[in-house]
């Protein structure tokens, strides 16, 4: 099996199960030969309609691929005024008097639908922002078992042999403000994920066996003292750091380090400024970690590790940065695009110089792909704009499928697959 290694001492193969967000590495990379070019009626193997709504990704173990999805029972007119009453936002929302939430799975081959699960009810959950879902946190799978996180609402094991919920768990709340956002990580028997709520924040693991919680560890840094200020929706990754496993987990205004069997904070870095509602997830290489700080007044850092006493900010970058897609560094070039009318930018990683800044059009939430030296950008307006990697801005090709395009992408052998509003689509050359 071919192999490489990572910065990090991370390796994958080309032929690795896409079972979590962002692949084998949680940070965008395959090694397979995606199709450049596709359409409705063309490299489509098969184009599944979705039931219910959600933006999850879709992972994958064997034959099975897995997400996430919610069926929505919106609140009256009413019910909605009387319950935005505690709303101290100013982001437009919407209201549900129930939301039924399932895990779904699909025949990879043949495009099936062999499940549609129940896993959790909830009535009168949170309004959740209008660009959201009830179902956006995309689950992750291992040996048989997916685990689906719903923020607030709860998460829950599902037996992916049998069909069935192994255990429920929905004791573990905050206030989102803006619905669910944060996707899990396993480390060993432990199920991470981050809440960082309006009324507080921190981060909690469930024992994966039976989703009973084992640790939890509140935020320790200074925050803004509005409480709308100090939500956040990142996702953490797990990297080996001077020989010892180590959760990075972004918050609100601070970068933190875990020791992911029991919580402990090893360290942290502070952004230099207000960072909040902050998505994209780090990635890692060159002994740093880059990562952007949220919203509002958004800097793209490159927190160095390496070679130094303390980890500290090797330079930063606040140009047109990312506040949704999460950055994808690919050899000595760092990539990321703006939530809204596409501007890519593309800097030298060692030194934060920029190469070049170019748009290529849409609005995106969606984290970019990167297979074979090209790099594969979904905007929400089903385009597909694919980029060649390097120092010099070439558009190699843009595909347009129908429907709103949220989720990121996963891969399947030399397919990928990509989740609409509408319908998922495995998409491999013909």
């Amino acid at each position: 099996m071919k192999q490489f290694l990572l910065t990090l001492t991370l390796v994958f193969s080309a032929q690795a199960d896409w079972k979590q967000w962002r692949g084998p590495s949680g940070d965008g990379h395959t090694d397979a030969n995606l199709p450049t070019r596709w359409s409705e009626d063309h490299n489509v193997k098969w184009r599944t309609p979705i039931p219910g709504k959600g933006w999850s990704s879709p992972v994958i173990e064997g034959n099975q691929i897995w997400f996430t999805t919610a069926f929505e029972t919106l609140a009256t007119e009413a019910e909605t005024k009387e319950r935005l009453k505690k709303n101290t936002g100013g982001v437009p929302v919407y209201v549900l008097s129930k939301v039924r939430l399932h895990a779904v799975c699909i025949d990879k081959q043949t495009g099936k639908l062999l499940h549609n699960l129940e896993v959790l009810v909830k009535n009168e959950p949170q309004w959740v922002h209008k660009l959201n879902s009830y179902a956006s946190p995309t689950p992750i799978i291992e040996n048989g078992r997916l685990y689906c996180h719903f923020g607030a609402n709860g998460s829950a094991c599902v037996d992916t042999r049998a069909g069935k919920v192994v255990w429920r768990n929905q004791e573990v709340e905050v206030q989102h403000e803006n619905g669910p956002g944060s996707t899990p990580v396993l480390w060993k028997d432990l199920l991470i994920f981050h809440m960082d709520g309006s009324d507080q924040q921190f981060v909690v693991a469930l024992d994966k066996a039976t989703g009973k919680e084992r640790w939890r560890t509140a935020r320790s840094g200074t925050m803004h003292e509005n409480p709308q200020l100090k939500k956040s929706y990142g996702t953490p990754i797990i990297r080996t750091i001077k020989d010892r496993p180590v959760l990075l987990s972004p918050g609100s205004n601070w970068l933190y380090a875990y020791d992911p069997a029991n919580g402990k904070e090893l360290w942290k870095v502070e952004y230099g400024g207000l960072g909040f509602s902050l998505v994209p997830r780090p990635v890692t290489g060159h002994g740093m970690i880059f990562m952007s700080t949220g919203f509002m007044r958004a800097k793209l850092l490159a927190v160095r590790y390496e070679n130094t006493a303390k980890p500290d900010i090797a330079w930063s970058y606040t140009r047109s940065v990312s506040t949704q897609p999460s950055p994808l560094l690919v050899g000595d070039e760092l990539y990321f695009i703006t939530e809204s009318g596409g501007l890519v930018t593309c800097l030298d990683a060692h030194t934060g110089e920029k190469h070049w800044v170019e748009r290529i059009g849409g609005n995106y939430s969606a984290s970019p792909t990167h297979s074979n030296g090209r790099i594969y950008f979904h905007s929400r307006e089903g385009v597909t704009t694919v980029l060649q990697a390097g120092k010099e801005f070439k558009v190699l090709a843009k595909n347009q499928l129908e429907g709103q395009h949220m989720a990121s992408a996963a891969v399947d052998g030399n397919a990928i697959l990509l989740r609409t509003d509408k319908a998922l689509y495995r998409i491999e050359t013909e």
